[in-house]
């Protein structure tokens, strides 16, 4: 195609208002488009339809159950040119990064993640700042979120695996432990160990059970339905190594003074807690994800180093310093030992 602009022409809009500026914008732009339309194959269920194999507008219309064929062809062009989908003599397949999109559970609750409740924050956010309830994507996107969570299981297991070597721990306590993975991850890093699993959901307390079951550790491990700041030393026994993994921030800043007093109490003297936890930081994602959880049902917020480790030393514990464990994501493990 012909150049249809002049060199002049092209200086004049680079003149005009902030080039950068609208540089950025339109590269923002086009990202969110590219966002939005990967969610939409999957939620409209188009990529799964397609990798059934290759296949006509019509063919993926009668899958699919589409009435208007004239827009299923427009979003199949779509994404076509977003190359997630190719067509080959009328027919549609799927592309190498589609396949990806797909085939990998990560990459799909990513997408559903991204371009549903971690924008829709700022879609309502006229509404919520003018008083509208708060949203419930923690309760009602639990699945995806703990879906999304997976990225950073690798790097959580790497620091619990060295605290329990460290430790040596004969008891090992998961308070919040969601679907059991890191208590499973303790347990079989230290094979003499017996552990508890504690979690407020009876479905996460249910899955914890199996998870400890299905890879054979369910003689050593129980996992109870229950609120930590409510167990006993008399009836829960005490611990040589606790972990507190992503429930801080979901627990009102006025409420964790308590609910680490609660673990503190029930360690071992010397016992170690380890805290994981997304932290306040004055970087895009921390103060997004904070804004998320500020415009949630109940008093939810990321906790800043400084007050985590305040609440940890009134509750008895010395804390360490913390470390980053996730390249590019504000993500810390922070140790603290009881001294009495």
């Amino acid at each position: 195609m012909a150049r249809m602009f002049s060199p002049r022409t092209l200086v004049t809009v680079l003149r005009a208002g902030n080039a950068a500026a609208r540089l950025r914008a339109t590269r923002d732009g086009q990202a969110a488009v590219r966002l939005h339309v990967g969610a939409a194959g999957l939620g409209t269920g188009v990529l799964d339809a397609v990798r059934d194999g290759p296949a006509t507008t019509a063919d993926l219309a009668r899958r699919l159950g589409v009435a208007r064929e004239d827009l299923l062809e427009a979003f199949l062009r779509v994404l076509s040119v977003a190359d997630l989908v190719r067509e080959e003599d009328a027919r549609w397949s799927l592309a190498p990064a589609g396949r990806a999109v797909v085939s990998d559970d990560l990459v799909r609750a990513s997408y559903e993640a991204f371009a549903g409740f971690h924008t829709g924050v700022y879609r309502e956010l006229d509404g919520l700042l003018a008083g509208a309830p708060g949203r419930r994507d923690v309760v009602e996107q639990g699945a995806v979120i703990a879906r999304v969570s997976a990225a950073f299981e690798p790097f959580v297991d790497d620091v619990l695996r060295e605290a329990v070597a460290e430790a040596s721990p004969r008891r090992v306590l998961d308070a919040g432990c969601g679907a059991g993975l890191q208590l499973a991850t303790m347990l079989a890093a230290a094979p003499g160990a017996e552990g508890v699993g504690i979690d407020l959901d009876e479905a996460a307390a249910a899955l914890a059970r199996r998870t400890l079951d299905d890879r054979g550790l369910g003689v050593r491990g129980r996992v109870l339905r229950a609120d930590v700041r409510d167990l006993a030393v008399g009836t829960a026994g005490t611990f040589d190594l606790a972990l507190l993994a992503n429930v801080v921030y979901y627990v009102p800043a006025e409420e964790r003074p308590a609910l680490l007093a609660g673990i503190a109490a029930l360690l071992a003297p010397g016992g170690t807690l380890l805290v994981v936890t997304t932290i306040a930081t004055p970087h895009l994602f921390s103060r997004h994800f904070d804004l998320l959880l500020r415009a949630q049902e109940g008093d939810m917020s990321l906790p800043d180093v400084d007050s985590l480790s305040a609440a940890l030393r009134a509750a008895g514990l010395l804390p360490r310093e913390p470390r980053r464990i996730a390249p590019g994501a504000p993500l810390i493990a922070l140790e603290a030992t009881r001294l009495r």
